[in-house]
């Protein structure tokens, strides 16, 4: 069977089959579901970016300038704690994983409906107990938690401790949810060396979140029992270790490095593929590759900790294997860039962002490899140079992948286009705010400027005015971005099905789907992104 891809929006799509408030609360379309998670991502994505900009505004001058050091610390905790555990972790795979998966796989739905659904109200209790916690008194712990300040800081630890252990049940449910989906729905002719790259890196993604996250809620009960009852694991008055927290917290934080990650990095891979016109440059070795970076994800952990105390041999292991890590990487990076390479490039504002994300990736790629080195490491330790380190390799990375899959995606999931010359105008200013926000800060830090400082030397007046300068365009670009999507919704033109050309199997089905994605039943008889026959019928 050849079905050929509908030219025109179908009659009756899953936006407009049902349109009450109960068929949206109840609904099991992972469609819908995907809408959803983006809604309340995006939600957090704005909370988190508020914050940023007041910690930025604060940091204009040396002493106090719009809060004191009590509201500061409070403010910086919870950027951290939005930004990580409310938008990077679920915000690509459970948005757009939702929402793309099974079309990409030829499935109807994904393998459990209703856990799914679950999953979308489960996040929600989260996110609500962790804001209850800020609007209560806030947290002033960092988003890491630390102990032993984390089981005796007077501020409300306890609920915002919770509502992450919350949200942790969502992602393992959305991990098993694509596993399933990925062995037990595919269609006929969808062969495992035929899969899409970007449900590989969900699948790789999914067994890091069922496999670590566990951990993670272990440790943050284990706080929340020393601050409820004196439990006295972590504390040293009563024969506890501080540096156990640590272990157990890395060793579910820095695979999350990954899952954060990953799912960018199939974003990424589909959209190079879309915009150059070319299949993939080494399936097999990127696919290879996203496990290699999990699986050394798991054993990297301690270099985390080269100044915790551990041993001279162990941290000289943990330097090496979070170096394969860059290898993995460059592994990636060069397919990107060889694909690329002799393609028909068409320069579409997905695609700008893309570029935007090889940068800030092999920056911060390059910064990470010298951080995994003790000597530096010691040097740059809780210095503005992590945070510069970790914003570009970790929210620069998932930003610019965020929003290629939004721009990408967008007239997939509501069957509108959005005007291009806002959109490049808003990703322009994006990518170079977040260069002028972050660049000094490697400096800053390189200069010893302590991270979660209140306050600095006069000196450094400069270079974080213009990081605050940097975050200024960040805030610009991003409400652009809002105001020409929102207005999308209603005024935009109406999208082709596939209005980038792309051989996606995603872009087979209609813009925006049916109900059940397909009105035939698909057989995949070609191979992902085959662009060897331009005349050819789109065909599943």
């Amino acid at each position: 069977m050849s079905p050929s891809a509908p030219s025109s929006p179908p009659a009756t799509t899953y936006l407009s089959h049902e349109t009450t408030a109960r068929s949206w609360l109840l609904t099991r379309d992972h469609k819908r579901i995907g809408v959803m998670f983006l809604v309340l991502t995006l939600f957090a994505l704005l909370l988190g970016g508020t914050f940023a900009m007041l910690l930025r505004l604060e940091l204009l001058t040396p002493g106090p300038t719009i809060m004191g050091p009590m509201t500061y610390n409070r403010v910086f905790t919870l950027h951290g704690v939005i930004m990580v555990w409310l938008f990077m972790i679920p915000a690509i795979p459970s948005a757009f994983g939702n929402f793309v998966l099974p079309l990409m796989l030829g499935a109807k739905e994904v393998a459990f409906p209703r856990l799914n659904l679950a999953s979308v109200y489960i996040y929600a209790a989260g996110s609500a107990l962790t804001l209850f916690g800020m609007l209560w008194s806030g947290a002033d712990t960092g988003w890491t938690f630390y102990t032993p300040y984390s089981t005796t800081s007077p501020t409300a630890v306890t609920p915002i401790l919770l509502g992450v252990f919350i949200i942790g049940f969502s992602t393992i449910i959305t991990g098993l949810n694509f596993i399933t989906t990925t062995h037990t729905l595919r269609a006929p002719g969808m062969h495992w060396t035929r899969i899409p790259l970007f449900v590989w890196t969900i699948y790789g993604t999914s067994v890091i979140q069922v496999v670590a996250t566990p951990v993670l809620a272990m440790v943050l009960v284990l706080v929340a029992m020393e601050r409820v009852v004196g439990a006295g694991i972590f504390d040293p008055s009563r024969g506890g270790d501080p540096v156990l927290f640590q272990h157990l917290f890395w060793f579910y934080s820095h695979p999350a490095v990954y899952i954060m990650v990953l799912p960018a990095m199939g974003v990424i891979t589909e959209v190079v593929c879309a915009f150059s016109r070319k299949n993939i440059f080494g399936y097999r070795m990127i696919a290879a590759s996203t496990f290699g970076i999990a699986f050394v994800g798991f054993f990297s952990w301690g270099h985390h900790m080269f100044v915790s105390g551990q041993s001279t041999f162990g941290s000289g292991v943990f330097g090496v294997l979070s170096m394969l890590v860059a290898i993995f990487t460059a592994i990636k990076i060069f397919n990107w860039v060889a694909t690329m390479y002799g393609g028909a490039i068409d320069l579409k504002v997905p695609l700008l962002y893309v570029l935007g994300f090889i940068f800030l990736l092999t920056f911060g790629g390059m910064t990470g490899v010298a951080v995994a080195t003790t000597s530096l490491d010691v040097h740059w330790h809780d210095t503005y140079f992590v945070v510069a380190h970790f914003h570009y390799i970790m929210v620069g990375s998932v930003l610019m992948a965020f929003l290629a899959a939004l721009h990408y995606w967008w007239p997939k999931m509501f069957g509108r286009l959005y005007p291009e010359r806002w959109s490049f105008l808003a990703a322009s200013t994006i990518i170079f705010g977040f260069i002028v926000t972050f660049l000094p800060q490697f400096l800053l830090g390189n200069m010893g400027m302590p991270r979660r400082s209140y306050q600095y030397p006069r000196e450094m007046q400069w270079l974080n005015v213009l990081s605050t300068a940097g975050a200024s365009l960040l805030a610009f670009g991003f409400s652009l971005i809002a105001l020409y999507l929102l207005w999308s919704l209603r005024y935009g033109k109406v999208s082709p099905a596939d209005p980038w050309g792309s051989r996606g199997y995603e872009w087979f089905s209609a813009s925006p789907p049916v109900p059940h994605n397909f009105t035939e039943a698909p057989r995949f008889e070609r191979e992902v992104h085959d662009y060897t026959e331009p005349g050819a019928p789109r065909v599943y």
